[in-house]
């Protein structure tokens, strides 16, 4: 899997900290603005990337790279996922896949119509121990109540407050709350349980962005509660409650580093199936695969929970009134 990389963001030290460890990935190339082209020449030396770029359009022309990885601003993940597919590329795109159900489904259709793999790099659809936990779903018997609380204070909200607002607080750049925290645990209801049948979203909104909310999810035998929250915290915390037990978990939906099933009958069992690797580690891992055999099925498999995902997150979205950009296009 040839790789080009686009942004130079947290998410990106992040994914270059393991990325060696994946076994088939070579990195080509890695492209950022102008004014981050010191940065990005550092991580290319560190990383052993060949080449490094501050105009998009000339890293699609690498014809090298087959696949490019996107890590950007949620607000340019359509923009920059189409102008990949239409260089023939197949696409990696961080999450939010996009601001809008709808752009999701616009990709969607013309990668199958090119016959392009389109993924998105969502650590919870890939964690083994979420895997495990869907395994485990069982042993709590009817599942009742779930509950599910990422709520993470963020220095950016300081400057938010003092009137600086930067993107993860900016509705035109599609941030929020919901779609930096709150979406790892759609995606975790999602694994394990697929699409509700009712979505709601009371947020707290501060010049037009949810800076936290609680969104309801209604799967007709049983609730759902999630929390996401960027303006105060709270002890991360995920329960998945049944009338024989529950699926405990305090750590987040993005990383779910180990679990526990607590029966009725006061047994403990204690979980754990990552090894200590890297929350991304095991997305990558699955990527390689699916775009080394291309394997359309299991793309296609994992695009129907992005746009679940998607869909739960555009409704919550427009239930609370936050609007952004790609809701009036």
């Amino acid at each position: 899997m040839k790789v080009g990389i686009l942004g130079a963001g947290m998410i990106v030290h992040d994914m270059l900290s393991f990325i060696h460890e994946v076994e088939g990935v070579e990195l080509i190339g890695i492209c950022a603005l102008p004014v981050e082209q010191d940065k990005i020449e550092i991580l290319a030396k560190e990383h052993h990337i060949a080449n490094t770029y501050i105009e998009y359009d000339e890293m699609l022309k690498n014809d090298d790279i087959e696949v490019i990885y996107i890590a950007v601003n949620n607000h340019l993940h359509y923009e920059m996922s189409m102008k990949a597919l239409k260089a023939h590329k197949h696409v990696i795109c961080e999450k939010p896949f996009t601001s809008h159900i709808k752009e999701l489904e616009e990709l969607n259709a013309y990668a199958k119509k090119e016959n392009l793999l389109l993924l998105e790099a969502i650590s919870t659809q890939y964690l083994p121990n979420v895997l495990k936990i869907k395994e485990l779903l069982n042993e709590v018997g009817d599942v009742k109540i779930v509950s599910a609380n990422y709520s993470q204070y963020s220095s950016r909200y300081n400057a938010f407050k003092e009137g600086q607002i930067l993107p993860a607080f900016d509705y035109k750049k599609s941030g929020g709350a919901l779609m930096d925290l709150n979406i790892y645990n759609i995606h975790f209801l999602v694994a394990l349980f697929g699409e509700p049948k009712d979505v709601y979203y009371q947020a707290n909104i501060e010049k037009g962005i949810d800076t936290s909310g609680i969104i309801t999810l209604n799967y007709g035998n049983f609730k759902a509660v999630l929390v996401g929250a960027k303006d105060c915290k709270a002890p991360i915390m995920t329960s998945v409650q049944g009338d024989q037990g529950c699926i405990l978990l305090d750590t987040p939906a993005n990383n779910v580093s180990n679990f526990q099933l607590l029966k009725n009958d006061k047994r403990v069992f204690q979980y754990n199936e990552q090894d200590g690797k890297h929350r991304m580690y095991f997305e990558f891992v699955e990527f390689v695969k699916i775009i080394d055999k291309k394997d359309y099925q299991r793309a296609q498999d994992m695009m129907e929970k992005s746009l679940i995902a998607m869909t739960i997150a555009t409704k919550a979205r427009q239930s609370a009134n936050v609007i952004f950009p790609a809701d009036i296009n």
